[in-house]
């Protein structure tokens, strides 16, 4: 019995020596390497770039209930195709929708909005997030609308 019971202390003892001892990982990160590692990814690899004719969108006024649209364009300037890999809107008044084909150096594609005007008087100002296989990734497109109240509608 009193080996289990040294073992048991013997144990504890040693557990809480072992979590006093972390390793922060990122302490052992070597900056220069990283450099390295991104410089040589972007030389090997053709990367796609997404070019918008527009990222920002006025509707103007319109009523309360309205449904509206508008087509973002893009190219794509870059070496290698394009993914658009999800568009997610900053609301559910928005519906998107988007080119699922891949895009093809020096070919174009198209983000289709469609807002929702009801429940939504005054001024809006909206955005969706845009995923791509680009350098940079993300790209925020944004719109906006001034709602006349369904109530003050002539």
């Amino acid at each position: 019995m009193k080996k289990y019971l040294l073992l048991s202390i013997a144990l504890v003892g040693l557990a809480s020596t072992a979590c006093q001892n972390k390793i922060d990982a990122s302490s052992q990160i070597d900056e220069t390497k990283v450099a390295e590692a991104e410089q040589k990814a972007s030389e090997a690899g053709k990367l796609p770039v997404i070019k918008f004719e527009e990222e920002e969108f006025d509707f103007g006024t319109i009523n309360e209930g309205d449904k509206v649209e508008h087509v973002f364009k893009f190219t794509n300037t870059g070496e290698s195709e394009l993914y658009i890999i999800d568009v997610k809107p900053s609301c559910g008044c928005t519906v998107p929708d988007y080119t699922k084909t891949p895009v093809a150096p020096g070919e174009s594609g198209d983000i289709k909005l469609e807002f929702n005007s009801s429940g939504k008087p005054g001024e809006q100002n909206k955005s969706v997030t845009v995923k791509t296989n680009t350098a940079e990734g993300e790209y925020q497109l944004k719109f906006k609308a001034s709602v006349t109240p369904k109530d003050k509608q002539e």
